[in-house]
C-alpha cells in the first residue's frame, strides 16, 4: 500500500512540476512580448518625434517657392526722406560774401 501512495504523491510532484515549468514558460513568454510591445512602442514613438523633427524645420522642408513678395524695407516708417530733397552741386567761390553760405546765412538772419 505504501508503494501505491508513493506513485501517487511522485505523479502528483511530477504534475506540479509540469504544471510549474509550464507557468514559468507562459510568464516568460509574456515578458518577452511585453518587452516586444515596449521596443516597437519605443520605435515608433522615435519615427514620430523624427518626422515631427523634420517638418518642424523649415530649412529641411522642400518649399515649391522661396520667391520673396515684398522687401524687408517696405514697412519702414522712415523710408525714402531724402528723396524730396535735391542735392545742389557745391560750387567753389572764393570771395567770402559771394558763397553759398554766406547768401543763405544773409537769408536767413538779416531778412
Amino acid at each position: 500500500m505504501m508503494e501505491v501512495r508513493m506513485t501517487t504523491t511522485d505523479d502528483d510532484e511530477d504534475d506540479t512540476e509540469a504544471l510549474l515549468a509550464e507557468l514559468e514558460q507562459i510568464k516568460k513568454e509574456r515578458a518577452e512580448d511585453n518587452l516586444r510591445k515596449e521596443r516597437e512602442k519605443q520605435e515608433e514613438e522615435l519615427k514620430a518625434k523624427e518626422a515631427e523633427l523634420i517638418r518642424g524645420n523649415p530649412l529641411l522642408n522642400n518649399p515649391t517657392s522661396f520667391n520673396v513678395k515684398r522687401r524687408w524695407d517696405d514697412d519702414v516708417v522712415f523710408k525714402n526722406q531724402a528723396r524730396g530733397e535735391t542735392k545742389t552741386a557745391k560750387r567753389f567761390i572764393n570771395d567770402t560774401i559771394r558763397n553759398d553760405f554766406h547768401r543763405k546765412f544773409l537769408q536767413k538772419y538779416m531778412k
